[in-house]
């Protein structure tokens, strides 16, 4: 029986492109964060604070990312041979996780001061905080958008949601207060109290799909649960291949796992072509490598073949 894993060398320049994007992230989502915090009891406002929060927790989880990708730039030790692609599914889960409870955290909050009558703010430093973040989470997740189309890395992908999510709380606050300034005057001025926990409200509800989604997606990495496309991919593959070379049974195994990609098949060959040489084998692990794609460093492929069953 012969193996033939797919080597995997490091892709320095983008691990370093990277990791450099990730540190950029770091500093302005502290900037972010600080600012909502200070400006949010400035205002009196529960809904800048929360936006300040989520900063702060972002910061963090940027902060975990970026360690991953240190790891993730590292030769493979004996400890551990297959690499750290588990951990980058991991810190998705737990990020998105933190998302999820800091969303209904601020959902309990927001429906305890609509009950408890709303609350006062200073709407003219709202504005003004409102619209410089949301300016600047709108710039920042368009240009890391434009950089991972290089890079392609699922760290600054997360990292991307959460400055769209950013500017998209950011806007969606500006546009509150922006109709709370408009009522004052008027008969509905009575209704600005609530406007601050309302939008919070709405704000969090509206979120709250897309971590979820995260951890989903991510758990089903964390569990080696194989995608389905994966999968059918794979066998029709070797269903045409077991019509052109007769071969007599196969078996696979494919998973994702964080940017890893890990697919291993057996195959059993007739008495025909027993005595067909390495180079025969080499061609056919060419044509099932060419069909599955991908080919980075990011996957490790690993084809056999034998006479016995009892190897599948």
């Amino acid at each position: 029986m012969t193996t033939a894993p797919t080597p995997i060398p490091q892709q320095l320049s983008n691990t370093a492109i990277e990791q450099k994007i990730l540190r950029r992230s770091i500093l302005c989502t502290l900037f972010i964060a600080s600012s909502g915090i200070v400006f949010g009891i400035v205002c009196g406002s529960m809904s800048i604070v929360f936006d300040g929060m989520f900063s702060a927790l972002d910061a963090g989880m940027c902060a975990l990312s970026l360690m991953v990708s240190r790891l993730l730039g590292q030769p493979h030790s004996r400890r551990f041979q297959y690499g750290f692609w588990h951990i980058e599914p991991l810190v998705l889960a737990f990020n998105g996780s933190l998302l999820t409870l800091l969303c209904l955290y601020a959902f309990v909050n927001a429906v305890k001061g609509i009950a408890d009558g709303g609350r006062e703010l200073e709407l003219g430093w709202a504005i003004v905080y409102a619209v410089t973040i949301s300016f600047f989470c709108f710039f920042l997740y368009f240009k890391q958008l434009k950089l991972n189309k290089q890079v392609k890395s699922e760290l600054i992908a997360l990292d991307t949601k959460s400055w769209l999510m950013s500017a998209c709380i950011s806007s969606a606050l500006l546009v509150a207060f922006i109709l709370s300034w408009l009522m004052e005057g008027t008969r509905y001025e009575h209704l600005i109290v609530y406007a601050d926990p309302l939008a919070l409200a709405i704000l969090t509800l509206v979120l709250l799909p897309i971590p979820i989604k995260t951890v989903k997606s991510a758990m089903s990495e964390v569990l080696q649960m194989t995608p389905d496309s994966l999968d059918c991919k794979v066998e029709a593959i070797m269903a045409q291949l077991t019509l052109e070379y007769g071969f007599l049974d196969y078996s696979n195994y494919a998973t994702r796992m964080g940017r890893g990609l890990f697919i291993e098949i057996h195959i059993v060959i007739p008495e025909s072509m027993e005595k067909s040489g390495v180079q025969k084998f080499d061609k056919i692990r060419d044509q099932i490598a060419d069909a599955i794609g991908e080919d980075s460093p990011h996957r490790w492929l690993t084809i056999s073949f034998t006479h016995d069953p009892k190897w599948l």
